[in-house]
């Protein structure tokens, strides 16, 4: 009889979990103010922040539904801020993309973007970026998700948007865990060329993640039907 510890049958949990998450504060006293109360909106307001930058995320990348995390915890994070003041406008957005090289390795990249612009011109740019990273790294799509927030400052007050794709465990990854071979192929596309030919465009809509909070069930996309290969 099975007594305790995981079920045999329990699939096993990912190495690298992460999950994007989006928060707005419009009334903070200064921008200082305004970035802490972000933080917490994001479920961040306890932990101690890596930001963290370039496109590609650690191997064993998988996206799941938020968790709150222990006070004093060490988390590395892809965050993007956009700040606003008394009345203006700012959009903060993050995006990934669970990828194929051409050697039929999975591998999965990121990218951000902050704007003054409203909130359909920024998912826009945001997924541009993606694709641009997507083809000069010569990367098939598997999946993606997009998440993109809007702040309006209150009068004379600092206001900020983020965005947050958030790695809790990205840390305790070993060498041989979280990196892969060299590519020694070579990459044969360029962003350029990808977006350029119009056969192979993609300017659909992607279903954007809505703000949520930790603990909080994430909503199904309905991105089936777009598509988003390069």
């Amino acid at each position: 009889m099975f007594t305790g510890g995981a079920s045999p049958s329990a699939p096993a949990p990912p190495a690298c979990p992460a999950w994007l998450m989006t928060a707005v504060a419009s009334w903070g006293e200064n921008a200082e103010d305004a970035y802490d109360q972000g933080l917490v909106e994001l479920g961040l307001g306890d932990s101690r922040l890596i930001e963290v930058q370039g496109a590609f995320l650690p191997l064993g990348f998988e996206a799941t539904p938020p968790q709150p995390l222990p006070m004093g915890s060490l988390v590395e994070c892809h965050l993007a801020t956009a700040y606003a003041y008394d009345g203006a406008t700012a959009c903060a957005g993050v995006a990934w993309a669970a990828c194929q090289t051409p050697e039929g390795e999975e591998c999965a990249v990121v990218a951000k973007i902050i704007t003054d612009l409203d909130y359909e011109e920024t998912e826009s740019m945001l997924k541009r970026n993606l694709q641009r990273r997507l083809a000069s790294r010569d990367l098939e799509v598997i999946s993606f998700d997009v998440a993109v927030d809007e702040v309006t400052a209150a009068k004379e007050h600092h206001g900020v948007a983020m965005a947050a794709l958030i790695l809790p465990e990205s840390l305790k990854l070993s060498g041989g865990q979280s990196t892969g071979r060299v590519r020694t192929g070579g990459l044969t596309r360029t962003a350029t060329d990808a977006i350029e030919s119009a056969s192979r465009r993609v300017d659909t809509k992607a279903p954007a993640a809505p703000a949520m909070r930790p603990g909080a069930p994430r909503p199904k996309t309905k991105g089936d039907g777009t598509d988003f290969s390069l």
